[in-house]
């Protein structure tokens, strides 16, 4: 239980009030009775704002509702358009404009590249991929299945020459695509010279060449006539041929080369909220206390790996010569956003005047900017932002005046630590349908902050099923992705970014490839993303942060948004087209699949969630497929299954067998854990079981189709009776 510590009006968790005081405090130039004493006045003041705009998602959602069950049997586009621009839902047509953002890090202005998305309560997990920034592509290609085994290109047991010779062929067949020399092969090349300030490459057959684009040849490394790396830059994005002739890889190249070294996520996102198990003051200092630490640079984590122990750190810039010898340098480290929660949930790490537990998108904001400005400050070796900025990813909102609100936060915690206006920028996550709707005027709510935008195929489908959930059944699950909704908001989405004057200003994002194992189909696909105009996509790790980084030099994304430019038009009437089963028809065997499907991913997340307090990681699917998963996931799988449920497609007692039969599956993919809590020994018993029903058999009233304040309430359950994995 925790102990409050009385400061002012607010009861603050004592634990948490001692990080503060102690850890965040010092340093930051925010004297500590003025903290205390600002955010007293900010909690009493934007608190009944906040509950008055959750309090307006309900009553949007309840006449939706309403409007269904009377109309469905006749139903109108014309009436039911002209019914949700009435209430309000559809909003006004704004005004063109174009945001004015000021001191945007060129890593998101200028740069197109990876984006990583990591949990941030996982120090080693944070560090590493801060420093994904840079990756090595043949450790990629060759611990991957983006190499193919064939022929004897194994990956098991120690290194394997075959294996090598094709990773090196491939790395050989990007230079020559990316950068390739006069009417030659990288892969002749015996030895990269710098020569009167120009990369000068000798063949094997003697022969001297350069770049066929010279200008692409931006740096080096070592001496000029003997370089230890070779630095080029493509499309914005940088990579390096790094030689090392004693190097066991250099030594078998005919140009020494050991690696090609790739600028990666150029930009992360340092997650507090859908892959976090944050639900009470221990768990948010654990948060906090690692933003602090990657915000003063001095994060690191140790840990065993092979039998040694292994200590982590930031790494350092990169310092390099130009071609003309002047010295410059690159950042080291991808450049960081936090995400915070939306606007929906409170925590108990502090109480306000009446008792009741504060909002905790409004708890986010003022802890994480005033973390942030350790590093405003230069309080550590590494600034985050060399133009001042802080960045802050806020997530599900609806409509403008949610967004609307958000600036209004920004703001005031601007004036409580003492920083400059727009000091802090937004990235406004396009995932909940009515801000897909009225994207230009939640844009245009924080033109003068926003640096972000981006889709979210699985919280968006969660709120479209959610949203229209009387109007019928919904189409199967994975035939949602050909819907001419989901497409309307991907284009949608990228066509407004762009109308709005994100181009050189911003990032218009793409969201995760959730397979990390499968990257072989990665590299195939997800270049996708940038020929949709996206100038950044997620990735799950720092390998596929490598891998993805291959398309940004294949495509120039700025080309491709100046053809799309000029292709833009409403979507809006596509985006409202329902995917609402025009035959539910489904045979039984169709429908236990998708039930078994559904099921089977619900309890491999939420186990892991409610038991083990792991908010985001790889979960076996049906086929036993690794899939990475977060909350986003859990909440198109239970919606999916309670529509199903409320319109008869199945039955109640259907669906809780089929999550019992599930729960055993589940149990055995987890069998190698020792610390493990099968579901299966005991239904009633187990917690993680019991909050898998309440998130189908609740779902209907979960606000919005949120699965967090079931989870949340299941884990601080699991955890009052010591039924959690440490």
């Amino acid at each position: 239980m925790s102990q409050y510590v009385k400061v002012g009006n607010l009861q603050v968790d004592s634990g948490f009030y001692e990080f503060i005081n102690g850890e965040v405090l010092p340093g930051s130039q925010v004297e500590q009775g003025h903290f205390w004493d600002g955010l007293e006045a900010l909690v009493s003041e934007l608190t009944p704002k906040n509950k008055a705009l959750l309090a307006r998602r309900d009553d949007l959602q309840n006449r939706i509702h309403a409007w269904y069950k009377e109309n469905k049997e006749t139903f109108s586009f014309v009436e039911y358009k002209s019914f949700l621009t009435e209430i309000g839902y559809l909003e006004a047509e704004v005004d063109d404009f174009e945001i004015t953002t000021e001191n945007v890090d060129d890593s998101i202005s200028l740069q197109a590249g990876p984006q990583l998305v990591v949990p941030v309560n996982n120090g080693r997990y944070a560090i590493n991929a801060a420093n994904a920034r840079w990756g090595s592509l043949y450790d990629a290609l060759y611990g991957t299945d983006a190499i193919s085994e064939e022929d004897g290109a194994t990956r098991e047991g120690n290194y394997n020459p075959v294996r090598g010779d094709k990773v090196i062929q491939y790395g050989r067949e990007f230079l020559d695509s990316v950068v390739p020399l006069k009417e030659q092969s990288h892969t002749n090349v015996v030895q990269y010279a710098v020569v009167e300030h120009n990369l000068l490459v000798t063949l094997s057959n003697g022969v001297s060449t350069t770049l066929a684009d010279e200008t692409k040849f931006v740096g080096f490394q070592g001496e000029p006539g003997d370089p230890t790396s070779i630095l080029l830059k493509n499309n914005g994005l940088h990579f390096e041929i790094q030689i090392d002739r004693q190097h066991p890889i250099g030594k078998t190249d005919d140009a020494g080369v050991k690696d090609i070294l790739m600028e990666a996520a150029i930009t992360t996102i340092m997650d507090c909220e859908d892959s976090v198990t944050a639900v009470d003051a221990e768990d948010k200092v654990i948060v906090y206390r690692n933003w602090l630490g990657l915000m003063k640079g001095d994060l690191s984590s140790t840990f065993e790996k092979g039998g040694k122990t292994v200590s982590r750190t930031l790494n350092p810039d990169r310092t390099y010569s130009s071609p003309d010898g002047e010295e410059f340098v690159l950042p080291g480290r991808s450049l960081m956003f936090v995400r915070n929660v939306g606007h929906l949930m409170s925590n108990s790490v502090i109480l306000d005047g009446d008792g009741q537990e504060i909002q905790e998108g409004i708890l986010d904001t003022v802890i994480t900017s005033l973390i942030a400005k350790h590093s405003l400050l230069g309080n550590g070796p590494y600034q985050n932002s060399p133009k001042g900025s802080v960045y802050i990813v806020k997530p599900k909102m609806h409509g403008s005046e949610e967004v609307a609100f958000a600036n209004e936060l920004f703001d005031r915690v601007e004036d409580l630590l003492g920083l400059v206006r727009n000091t802090l920028k937004i990235g406004v996550m396009d995932e909940e349908r009515r801000t897909s709707l009225n994207l230009k005027a939640c844009i245009r709510q924080v033109k003068e902050r926003v640096v972000f935008i981006n889709t979210g195929f699985l919280d968006r489908t969660g709120d479209e099923i959610h949203t229209s959930m009387e109007l019928g059944p919904m189409i199967r699950k994975n035939d949602m992705k050909s819907t001419n909704w989901l497409q309307g908001y991907e284009k949608s989405n990228v066509f407004v970014g762009l109308a709005t004057g994100f181009q050189g200003k911003a990032q218009i994002g793409k969201g995760m490839w959730a397979m990390p194992d499968l990257m072989a189909e990665m590299i195939k696909q997800k270049i996708g993303h940038l020929n949709a105009g996206a100038n950044t996509a997620w990735v799950p790790s720092p390998t596929a942060a490598t891998l993805h980084a291959l398309h940004y030099h294949q495509v120039d994304v700025q080309q491709v948004q100046n053809q799309l430019i000029q292709q833009s038009s409403d979507l809006t009437d596509a985006i409202l087209e329902v995917p609402v089963a025009v035959n539910s028809d489904w045979s039984q065997e169709e429908i236990q699949q998708e039930l078994d499907n559904n099921a089977q991913g619900i309890l491999g997340y939420v186990v892991r969630w409610v038991e083990h307090g792991v908010g985001c990681s790889k979960v076996p699917d049906i086929n036993n497929v690794g899939l990475m998963e977060d909350r986003a996931t859990l909440r198109i799988s239970s919606q999916h299954v309670a529509n199903w449920l409320h319109h008869g497609i199945c039955s109640k007692e259907q669906v809780l067998e089929t999550l019992q039969r599930m729960a055993k599956v589940v149990d055995e993919q987890n069998a190698n854990d020792p610390e493990y809590r099968p579901m299966g020994q005991n239904y009633d018993e187990s917690v993680a079981f019991q909050a898998a029903c309440d998130l189908v058999f609740e779902g209907y009233n979960q606000p919005n189709g949120y699965t967090e304040p079931i989870l949340h309430r299941r884990r601080i359950e699991a955890k009052s009776k010591g039924r959690v994995q440490k």
